[in-house]
């Protein structure tokens, strides 16, 4: 199970994804594109081109956690922009 506490750091990748990537393939792009350690613990969230799914990528230590959400209607309405790229949340948003 992912678990999400205060601590937890989540990355969010602002580039789509190609979907067809596995976990080797998604954890190239934390290394290449957003320069983190896949091993590190923290989630990795990636969307498609057409913003109607998500993956987000995780290591528990044991194994990678790869999870995938499609939307049944509509798109994302909000992601980041490189001027956001820094922006810190609160665990509500």
């Amino acid at each position: 199970m992912v678990q999400l506490t205060p601590q937890s750091r989540i990355f969010v990748a602002l580039q789509p994804a190609d979907f067809r990537r596995g976990i080797d393939g998604l954890a190239a792009l934390c290394r290449a594109q957003l320069a983190e350690d896949p091993f590190s613990g923290a989630i990795f969230v990636f969307r498609n081109r057409r913003a109607t799914a998500l993956k987000l990528l995780c290591y528990d230590g044991q194994g990678f956690w790869l999870c995938h959400k499609r939307l049944s209607q509509g798109r994302l309405s909000w992601w980041p922009t490189s001027a956001q790229a820094s922006h810190r949340l609160s665990a509500r948003e």
